[in-house]
């Protein structure tokens, strides 16, 4: 009895345009953290997922709280954002959704580091500073429709929205005004709490430039991102380059 020998390419081919899938999503998220450093550093407001880490940044740098970096307040929120997603969706959320996690320390880490990079560059002009805000909620927009075509796992900011909008069955954009509202509100609050003062170097004209600018953005791009499309469906010929780097290596180690 003959028995059918099962080809194992395609759980390589699933393996390889797994990792292609998540180096773009990498990369994307690269860019949406340059977009979200450039609005803090306009210092005309940060971008709403940002606003209460930036607040609590501040206050560590007067002394007022913990004096962890920018970065790792996302993480702290970023926890509680997905601690939040169990305990609306309870038995129905999906534990592929703990991967939020990791793409959450990660966004955390690229913020940290286009923080320090976009440090370089002067924001005492007012120009320079509605540039900054400009460049980054462009920056920004435009690797949210990115990330958005990986197809990948949600942040833990959309996820939550996601979530709330599945157990009350309210339509999705309506949950995001709620909840990005409540973030400001919050990130404005713990303004009076640590400095008795509205933060407006976290919640001001750039914070409501970009809810509104972001979204535009990301409508704009959206139809012209099918070069996106076909870079990720470009597996096939990512796997024959690996495959022939593998040769390449081998016969190379064997003279």
């Amino acid at each position: 009895m003959n028995i059918p020998v099962t080809s194992s390419f395609p759980t390589k081919d699933r393996i390889i345009g797994f990792a292609w899938q998540h180096i773009l999503l990498l990369s994307s998220m690269f860019f949406m953290t340059l977009g979200v450093a450039l609005c803090v550093r306009s210092n005309l407001g940060s971008g709403v997922i940002s606003s209460i880490p930036m607040a609590f940044t501040l206050a560590g740098e007067a002394g007022l709280a913990p004096g962890l970096t920018i970065g790792g307040y996302t993480n702290i929120m970023n926890v509680i954002l997905v601690t939040a997603q169990i305990l609306v969706l309870r038995k129905q959320f999906e534990k592929v959704q703990l991967f939020q996690l990791i793409i959450g320390f990660v966004f955390g880490a690229f913020l940290d580091l286009n923080m320090a990079l976009t440090s370089y560059f002067s924001y005492e002009e007012i120009w320079q500073q509605i540039m900054a805000q400009f460049a980054g909620a462009t920056i920004l927009g435009a690797a949210v429709a990115a990330e958005i075509r990986c197809g990948s796992v949600t942040m833990p900011g959309e996820g939550i929205q996601i979530a709330i909008s599945r157990v009350t069955g309210a339509s999705f954009p309506k949950v995001k005004i709620a909840v990005d509202t409540t973030l400001v509100v919050l990130a404005v609050a713990c303004g009076y709490l640590f400095f008795g003062a509205w933060p407006w170097t976290v919640v001001g004209m750039g914070t409501l430039f970009s809810m509104f600018y972001v979204g535009y953005v990301v409508k704009l791009v959206s139809p012209h991102m099918r070069w996106f499309d076909r870079l990720l469906a470009y597996r096939p010929g990512f796997r024959r380059y690996v495959y022939g780097l593998a040769r390449f290596i081998k016969i190379t180690g064997k003279r």
